[in-house]
């Protein structure tokens, strides 16, 4: 069996002792023949960011090679708003390399993504999935690299308060049982999660902790491993779906929501990127472990678009609740290493020269097939769980390209880099120069329609994705959301419209 395989926890995967990449349609046949699958499921990404779900039952073996080869049709208008009644039909076909058993169906099912096509068979160009998928692909073909990506997904956890062993406000950070209370269902939720074939790095307890009207709100966080930005949005779209589906089964309550209530922490979802050479190599780095031209112009690009991809990552009023000054959560557009106040954010990267495995474990050194250079990469704070996880890193591998084609990328980034709290009296004056971010969904919408041309290039984001993606927004009639953070009982009814977004 291949040596990346003996430990998956992918069900598949390991019966067929197969990378998930290599999974065929025979090989997909033979799991169900052979394993007692009843049930197939089809699940889709939509316009409002949740996978919807269509069950078929296995009567016989000429259908399911059918509808494994052909899949079936949906109706697109109850999915997308862009797409018209009169015309609504569109084809979801699965892809083999997605599939995993579902952990919560009644009977043995095998579960798989698909992607869009229109009535002439082609790719539907509006559809999250496709738009991504572009994306990527116009990446490596400018600059011969991969574009990989990895979320941080934040989230509280909501049950009635047992009264003991209270944990410290706001001081949950990587806390343990019995002050955390929902370490349990966090490590459940991990282990589910591997099991849809989601490479997760690890979870923790977060910041967030508090008591409201005798329920016990706990921030968690669960971060993944950086693969191909089309996998990481996959992974992202089922590990929110495994989060809801096990709350609902044990009696609690989850929300993605980016801020809850004044004064506590809100949640994000960081991305971290990292560029790839094809061969494996990081392009993140130089020789002497410096982050490299290549990752710094990328970086710049996001500096350049970063006010326009708020539209894509933080897509409901209550997310600019949570972009505020001093509450980690970025609000100036700059960058910086190891620096939280940051909009982009270069984390360390182990590019010591010591070899810390060594000093901490005599006699154990590193060995010398670990390369430490891949684990380098940098992040975006500001996007939280409202975000279309397919725009947003569709937008994030534009703005990663566009730094590449900008001559003075470079230079921007040089202007833009803050290298202590950029909230500090003494970076009064840096503050004054930087860009800022929106302030509102309808203000999000003016900075993307201003940059529409640098999305729709090159055929990635289709006007009519942009235009919905506005106008979605504008929906919103948010311009003085803000306001509400100085009313509470104001806030708190925004708050219960997009408790559950995303």
């Amino acid at each position: 069996m291949n040596k990346n395989l003996s430990l998956t926890k992918n069900e598949v995967a390991a019966w067929l002792g197969k990378s998930p990449a290599d999974f065929s349609r025979e090989d997909i046949v033979r799991f169900i023949s052979e394993n007692g699958v009843e049930m197939v499921n089809f699940m889709y990404p939509a316009a409002d960011g949740r996978l919807k779900t269509l069950n078929f039952v296995i009567n016989s073996l000429e259908y399911l090679e059918t509808i494994l080869t052909l899949g079936e049709r949906v109706d697109g208008s109850s999915l997308f708003p862009f797409i018209s009644a009169g015309a609504s039909d569109l084809y979801v076909i699965p892809r083999y390399r997605t599939a995993f058993l579902d952990p919560f169906a009644p009977v043995k099912t095998l579960t798989m993504l698909c992607s869009f096509f229109d009535k002439d068979g082609n790719p539907l160009a509006s559809s999250p999935e496709v738009t991504l998928d572009k994306a990527c692909r116009r990446f490596t073909e400018e600059t011969g690299l991969e574009f990989h990506a990895m979320g941080e997904l934040e989230f509280y956890v909501i049950a009635p308060d047992p009264g003991s062993f209270p944990a410290t406000d706001q001081r949950g950070y990587h806390e343990s049982g019995p002050f955390a209370k929902f370490n349990d269902f966090r490590t459940l939720a991990m282990s589910y999660i591997a099991r849809t074939g989601g490479q997760i790095k690890y979870g923790h307890s977060e910041v967030g902790n508090f008591t409201l009207g005798g329920l016990v709100y706990e921030q968690n966080e669960i971060e993944f491993l950086p693969v191909d930005a089309r996998e990481a949005a996959d992974q992202l779209m089922l590990a929110k779906w495994v989060i809801r589906n096990l709350a609902a089964k044990m009696d609690l309550n989850v929300t993605f929501a980016p801020k809850i209530t004044v004064g506590k922490a809100g949640s994000g979802l960081h991305v971290h990127m990292r560029l790839m050479h094809p061969d494996g190599r990081t392009a993140m780095l130089t020789p002497e472990r410096k982050l490299s031209d290549n990752a710094v112009r990328g970086i710049a690009g996001i500096m350049d678009l970063a006010p326009a991809l708020t539209a894509f990552g933080n897509t409901n009023p209550t997310s600019y609740f949570r972009l505020v000054p001093h509450q980690e959560a970025p609000t100036n557009v700059c960058w910086g290493d190891r620096n939280r106040s940051v909009l982009v954010r270069v984390p360390l990267g182990w590019t010591a020269a010591a070899d810390m495995c060594l000093a901490a474990n005599p006699g154990n050194p590193t060995p010398v097939d670990i390369d430490a250079s891949r684990k380098q990469t940098f992040e975006i704070r500001s996007a939280d769980g409202s975000a279309d996880i397919y725009q947003l890193l569709a937008g994030l591998a534009v703005a990663v390209r566009h730094g590449f084609e900008m001559p003075d990328a470079l230079e921007l980034a040089r202007k833009t880099y803050v290298d202590v709290n950029i909230h500090s009296a003494e970076n009064a004056s840096r503050l004054c120069a930087l860009a800022s971010l929106p302030v509102s969904c309808h203000a999000s919408a003016a900075c993307l329609e201003d940059r529409a041309s640098v999305f729709t290039d090159k055929d990635v984001f289709s006007p009519a994705m942009i235009q919905g993606v506005c106008a979605r927004l504008r929906s919103q009639n948010d311009r003085e959301a803000r306001s509400a953070l100085e009313d509470p009982d104001k806030m708190l009814e925004m708050v219960k419209q997009h408790f559950h977004c995303g």
